[in-house]
């Protein structure tokens, strides 16, 4: 038995919050609309195809991809979990990722740290304000909004037994490579490739878009995968990015876009083409010692103007665009400037984090930070235990707690010393992206009147990344490399912020409950927790 938590085996669900402007601030100041918008997710085994290869997994509702929810700014979302995995039981939880959860990290999701399992059998209800708008993880003048396109690497094998090998003690497996890539969840895929017994049908299909001549479409492009940097384009078409991370920027063109994990980039594009045409979307995952590996790295989704033939395919005109952009880095952050200014005052206080990896005692890889592994313990999550006074964890350092307590503004610097890349992930927080590169930081911020923001970003191989966040959100709040692989090893730490602040925040007695049926679930059903839990 396993915890089936992160990613849901491949399973996501999506927010979209929509856009709603603000006199007085659009991140501090979300109305209250007094809306509750209510949703049922049962948890469950499955089978699935969707590039053709035939694979059980874990799903939402039966869906793949996972059902979308939507809310306006300043809603309230409400999501009862129902727990019906079997054949083995294990325990579940739901991350909303880019969701700031002010004053409600109990809705944050995350195993070990916000809150125990939902155990077999059981429900759990998370609820939040819609905050900050856009598009995320379960503006400007547009005509069509093509709603949430995802991409994301995908695997044939079953999660768990890829688990085995990257935490296991042979080297030469810590780099999985996926399978196919996917838009939306679909890609077609060549069956005599298949290695198993599984059944597959070849060219299953792509998913399918609609341009309108003339009309501005929106597209909001997340990154839901496993590991890989995706290149996102379409065929002879310009893009405007409007949106990083929920942070609305100004726009600037591209013909790719750089999305890694956890990333999410909204664009605006014309559609320049005739009624009759049909063009491709694509996304490549990038390739190099920088990154990670992949068996197919192309996904492509067809285009189809108004007036096109659906059931036909793009021409030899629809020309895929050229590539020039580094394989494992962001886009330049002089590029990304937020459309609301905001200077990062002098940090109260700053932390060192070097990222690295070792073999530990058992010959097993693990990452870590600072030389320490994190692992968690899913009987007692951290912020249970602050909210109850408990904020010193001399016996438990693979908590990697960070105390930062009530420093007004924080800046970490990350040195990785990996020949590797990390999509780096902060709960909670909007953070300023103060400086990204390889070497060693010489001290200058790019734009240091308003630096790029975002929640995710990567820190490059070899390199550094430099992150600064003002302190107003108290809790536990997790901060880690994306790449589910690196997670799983331990590549994560946890911020406190405010432990006297936190013992006052109102945590919902279901909190209590759901960690007191997960002990009771436990007390005859050890978790085969092989990695740090995450």
């Amino acid at each position: 038995m396993t915890i089936a938590s992160k990613l849901l085996h491949g399973t996501t669900a999506l927010i979209a919050a929509l856009s709603q402007q603000s006199t007085n601030g659009f991140y501090t100041d979300a109305p209250n609309t007094g809306v509750i918008r209510s949703y049922d997710f049962t948890i469950a085994r499955g089978t699935v195809a969707p590039d053709g290869y035939e694979k059980e997994t874990i799903l939402i509702n039966g869906q793949y991809p996972a059902p979308l929810i939507e809310a306006n700014w300043g809603d309230t979302i409400q999501v009862t979990v129902h727990n019906a995995i079997s054949n083995p039981p294990e325990g579940t939880t739901i991350h909303w990722h880019g969701q700031r959860q002010q004053n409600s990290e109990p809705a944050d999701g995350v195993p070990s740290v916000s809150q125990c399992p939902v155990a077999p059998g059981k429900s759990y209800t998370y609820s939040w304000k819609a905050n900050p708008y856009g598009s995320s993880w379960y503006s400007a003048a547009y005509d069509v909004d093509l709603g949430p396109i995802t991409i994301n690497d995908y695997f044939h094998r079953p999660y768990f037994s890829i688990l085995e090998d990257v935490v296991g003690n042979d080297t030469s497996l810590i780099r999985p490579a996926s399978d196919n890539n996917l838009i939306n969840g679909k890609m077609n895929f060549d069956c005599s490739n298949s290695t198993t017994s599984n059944k597959c049908t070849s060219d299953a299909g792509v998913s399918k878009f609609q341009f309108t001549s003339g009309k501005t479409h929106l597209l909001r492009i997340i990154n839901t995968g496993t590991q890989g940097i995706q290149k996102f384009s379409i065929d002879n078409h310009m893009m405007t990015v409007i949106a990083t991370d929920n942070v609305p920027v100004q726009p600037y063109n591209t013909t790719i876009a750089t999305v890694a994990v956890g990333q999410r980039t909204d664009v605006l594009v014309k559609a320049t083409g005739k009624p009759t045409d049909i063009y491709w979307m694509r996304s490549n995952l990038a390739q190099g010692q920088c990154t990670e590996p992949a068996s197919q790295p192309l996904a492509l989704a067809a285009i189809y103007y108004e007036h096109a033939n659906t059931t036909g395919v793009p021409s030899a005109n629809s020309t895929a665009q050229v590539d020039k952009t580094d394989p494992c880095s962001n886009d330049d952050l002089s590029s990304q400037v937020p459309a609301m200014k905001m200077t990062p005052p002098a940090p109260a206080k700053t932390i060192d984090m070097v990222v690295d990896f070792a073999i530990n005692a058992t010959g097993h890889l693990v990452w870590t930070i600072n030389n320490q592994t994190f692992r968690g313990d899913y009987n007692s999550p951290l912020l249970l235990l602050a909210k109850g006074g408990n904020t010193s964890y001399p016996s438990n350092p693979e908590w990697n707690v960070y105390n930062i307590g009530t420093s007004s503004s924080v800046r970490v610097i990350l040195q990785n010393t990996t020949p590797t890349s990390h999509p780096w992930h902060f709960h909670g927080h909007e953070v300023s992206i103060l400086a990204a590169g390889t070497g060693t930081w010489d001290g200058n911020i790019i734009n240091p009147n308003n630096p790029a923001r975002r929640d995710v970003q990567l820190l490059p191989a070899n390199g550094f990344l430099v992150l600064q966040w003002n302190s107003d959100n108290a809790g536990v709040w997790p901060f880690h490399c994306h790449i589910a692989w690196h997670l799983s090893g331990g590549l994560y730490a946890n911020i406190m912020e405010d432990p006297a602040a936190i013992t006052k925040l109102n945590i919902p007695s279901t909190s209590y409950q759901v960690c007191r049926d997960w002990a009771s679930f436990t007390d005859t059903n050890l978790p085969n927790q092989i990695d740090s839990g995450l």
